[in-house]
């Protein structure tokens, strides 16, 4: 049973916006840390950014940090991520991510659970 769907990617041009969602329609996750990972052609699976349960702790990747925006949405049980600035390093499919805190989320995350992922292409 699918537990986390990213949905928003696509392509767009850099300098553009794109905003990503993650829904979980099979449980609630409102307890739990939430993120979003990516992963580039040839590289391995790294860690974007992460949002506490409450929302009052947030998390970046330095390569991110100014340009995405990390924000959830407890009633819908769903993550978002605001990519602004998109630049054609960005290019990868972005998954959603939970687990019981951030630091789990990040360091320990074969134990995550995990969405399909999304493709996001940046052209330049």
């Amino acid at each position: 049973q699918v537990q986390l769907v990213e949905s928003g990617g696509g392509l767009v041009q850099a300098g553009g916006s794109l905003r990503l969602s993650c829904a979980a329609p099979g449980r609630t996750f409102s307890n739990y840390a939430l993120g979003w990972f990516r992963q580039a052609p040839g590289k391995e699976r790294e860690f974007v950014a992460a949002i506490s349960w409450s929302g009052g702790i947030t998390a970046y990747a330095n390569s991110v940090k100014g340009r995405f925006t990390i924000s959830r949405d407890n009633a819908k049980n769903t993550v978002y991520l605001q990519m602004n600035t998109l630049m054609p390093e960005d290019t990868a499919v972005y998954y959603c991510a939970a687990a019981a805190q951030i630091a789990a989320l990040r360091y320990s995350y074969d134990r995550n659970y995990w969405g399909k992922g999304t493709l996001v292409t940046v052209s330049s």
